[in-house]
């Protein structure tokens, strides 16, 4: 798949077939992530690859009780995006039923520059996986509401203190693949500005 193609395709896949990803698939994917830009070459994020379906029930079990709890005074067809509470929620407690789960750590910086510095470049890899995966037919879902459920996460993946979570994802075979959400601002007439 050409590059601009995996840009404009790729989307947040929140249903997965079982079918287990071949560990190569998985490999590729990581070292398109490892190459991506880093602050000062430092190419310091690590990634957690999750394949033990106890494992990921586990983190789901408890990612899901924070979900239900943060949403349990919404309405029952308010949830993410176009999904009602109740799918939102089966979504965070099974990572919709991908066989992967990846998690994205960084060091943990003592100041500031170096904090978002790392979590640039730790992102930087995170959208190279999601492009590599798109490329190969794979879905994912870049998420950040887990770190809302740091504690059990670090438990549960033994993740030392001097680690940063940045983001997880799901990774499979999509189920189904949502449409594509409108651009706004697709002619970039307010988001981009040129200077002479």
């Amino acid at each position: 798949m050409e590059l601009f193609e995996a840009i404009q395709t790729r989307r947040a896949v929140r249903n997965y077939l079982p079918d287990p990803v071949p560990e190569d698939e998985i490999k590729k994917i990581l070292d398109a992530a490892n190459w991506a830009p880093s602050a000062m070459n430092r190419q310091q994020w690590e990634f957690i690859v999750v394949t033990g379906k106890e494992t990921i029930r586990q983190m789901g079990v408890s990612f899901g009780a924070v979900i239900e709890e943060l949403t349990r005074n919404l309405p029952a067809s308010s949830g993410h995006g176009s999904l009602s509470r109740e799918e939102f929620i089966r979504f965070a407690k099974t990572y919709g039923g991908a066989p992967v789960v990846i998690v994205i750590l960084t060091d943990r910086a003592d100041t500031g520059d170096f904090r978002r510095a790392n979590l640039e470049s730790a992102s930087a890899a995170m959208e190279n996986l999601l492009l590599a995966a798109t490329a190969l037919g794979l879905g994912t879902c870049w998420m950040t509401g887990p770190l809302r459920d740091e504690k059990a996460l670090r438990k549960i993946l033994a993740i030392p203190d001097d680690r940063e979570l940045v983001a997880v994802t799901p990774l499979g075979y999509p189920a189904e693949v949502p449409p594509a959400p409108a651009r706004i601002d697709p002619e970039l007439r307010q988001k981009v500005r040129w200077v002479g």
